[in-house]
């Protein structure tokens, strides 16, 4: 079985055992409320993923570059650097969730980046998943907190310590 398979296997066992919703992969009620829910979260379908914590949106007639809250990826694209360790896996995962899909973006307090990006927590629409909060836990991203977009700095913490005591993704590859 292929690793992108088996990764999609153990995601859908984990929430239909309701570990996913347990690890705070799913949507839940007060962090909605508390970001507005769906009345002020944008929805759009990805249209391209850059890497594993960066994508193309289409929201009504507008394209938006996106960059996920709260994680880091290895870096796949910077012309300056070498691809990252464990980078080729993480843009492949972040694909493998969101590619084509309808996604809810949820703000925090910083609107955009120094780049022009939107910031925002990012959800699959048909279930739910939390996809920042899933790139975490199964050890493709690493927390990266820079206030004042810090609503979940704690629960990915949790879910990194988790993945690096686990040797999850990229804790057991680099």
């Amino acid at each position: 079985m292929s690793g992108r398979r088996l990764i999609l296997v153990l995601v859908a066992l984990a929430a239909a055992a309701g570990g996913a919703e347990a690890a705070g992969l799913l949507e839940d009620g007060g962090d909605d409320r508390a970001a507005g829910g769906a009345a002020r979260g944008d929805v759009g379908r990805v249209v391209r993923v850059i890497d594993g914590d960066t994508i193309h949106v289409q929201l009504g007639s507008v394209r938006e570059k996106v960059r996920y809250i709260g994680v880091d990826t290895p870096e796949t694209k910077d012309p300056r650097r070498p691809v990252g360790c464990f980078g080729e896996q993480a843009s492949a995962f972040n694909a493998s969730l969101v590619e084509g899909a309808r996604v809810r973006l949820v703000r925090d307090v910083e609107p955009r980046d120094r780049f022009g990006r939107l910031l925002a927590y990012v959800y699959r629409v048909p279930d739910g998943l939390f996809v920042n909060a899933a790139l975490v836990r199964l050890g493709y991203a690493r927390p990266l907190t820079i206030p004042p977009d810090v609503r979940f700095a704690d629960r990915f913490a949790a879910l990194a310590r988790e993945a690096r005591e686990q040797q999850r993704g990229l804790w057991s590859a680099c």
